[in-house]
This record gives C-alpha cells, structure tokens and sequence, in this order.
C-alpha cells in the first residue's frame, strides 16, 4: 500500500518502511507524528483526494535532525564592478521512518494542520541483568580506625631505642673546665713566687 503526503511544500510518494528525509519538523528525536495532507492513497485500487483523502494518515517515527549536502551560492558582478561574493548553504532536514497508512483514521486538529505529534515511542533498552533477577542490596563498609603509636613510650623489647631517646649528657665541657681551673692555679703559683723572690733580693 502506498500514499502521497505533502509537507514542506513537497510531495512525497512512500510505503511502510520507508525511511526517508523531508524538511525540519519541530519535533524531537524518537517522537510518533502523523501526517493529516494526504492527496492519494492506495493499493489495487487508488482513491485520489479532492484535493484532500478524508480519513487518510501517514504515521512515522523521527529518527534524527541532521543537515542536508552544502550548496554553494557564487554571485559576480563584472565590468565596472568586478565584485564576487560566495556562500555556502546546508538546509535543515528531518530524518523519518514510515510505521503505518491509514484511511480511516479521526484527526483531533485541522486538516490544514501539516502534521501532529501523537506521542514518543518507547523503546526497550538493551541491559545485561536478566529479567525477575534482583540486585542483592550493597552491605555496609565498616569504618577501619587505626591509632598511631606514640613516640614517647618505649618499648622493652628494643633497649636500643630507649637509650635513643635519654638525653646525652657532654662531658667534654667538664673537662674543659678542669683545664682551666688548673691553668689559673698555676699562674697564682709564679705570681706568688716572682713576688717572693723580688721581696727577698731587696
């Protein structure tokens, strides 16, 4: 069965099946629309409209909105002007799929409406998981607390370390004093005898 439908300000002759581009509808990807101009329809015998079929509808499925094939627009102007000028132009089209032809179908909006949008389709999305299998439900992570040991306990197995941590005493310094005091009593003891000896030889 076959029917011809208008919109865009084109005719488009299609069957179900038929996957096909016609210009931008304001509708979104996955959407069910149906299409209420249709001018003829038919199978073994055709039914031509005047200048619509009463009843006939075409229903499709959008399948993208994409661009059609870029066209370039060059404009030269010769002689005095010698001016040139180039664009570039890619329309937008709407991708769709033929589901169904119907001819005795009610539309709920005007037949001069071009096209409705009757609902989306859904699609079942593919998963992994079988169906009627539950997930088991997530169990609980328990919280981990460590304490760090503390520097200043010591430890009877290591003697080592304790003796690390005791605070070294210097004994150089007393040494260092003994020598000093030594020297300073030495020096009182030839002072006192230079002082002696000058006593005696006056």
């Amino acid at each position: 069965m076959f029917a011809v439908f208008k919109t865009g300000g084109k005719q488009y002759k299609v069957s179900t099946g038929d996957i096909f581009s016609v210009e931008k509808l304001s509708a979104e990807e996955g959407d069910k629309i149906r299409f209420n101009q249709v001018l003829a329809m038919g199978d073994k015998s055709q039914t031509i409209g005047d200048p619509l079929v009463s009843g006939a509808c075409v229903e499709a499925e959008i399948l993208s909105q994409t661009k059609g094939e870029k066209t370039i627009n060059f404009v030269k102007r010769r002689r005095k002007h010698s001016s040139q000028r180039k664009k570039g132009h890619r329309q937008n089209l709407t991708v769709i799929k033929v589901l169904d032809i119907k001819s005795n179908q009610k539309s709920s909006v005007k037949i001069s409406a071009n096209y409705e949008i009757i609902g989306k389709l859904v699609t079942e999305k593919k998963s992994g998981k079988l169906s009627g299998q539950d997930s088991p439900p997530a169990q609980p992570v328990k919280s981990l607390t460590t304490t760090a040991p503390s520097s200043t306990k010591t430890s009877k197995k290591n003697p080592a370390v304790a003796k690390s941590t005791e605070p070294k005493t210097n004994s150089t310094k007393g040494n260092v004093k003994e020598s000093k005091s030594t020297k300073s009593e030495a020096k009182k003891a030839t002072i006192k005898k230079s002082s002696g000896q000058t006593r005696n030889k006056s």
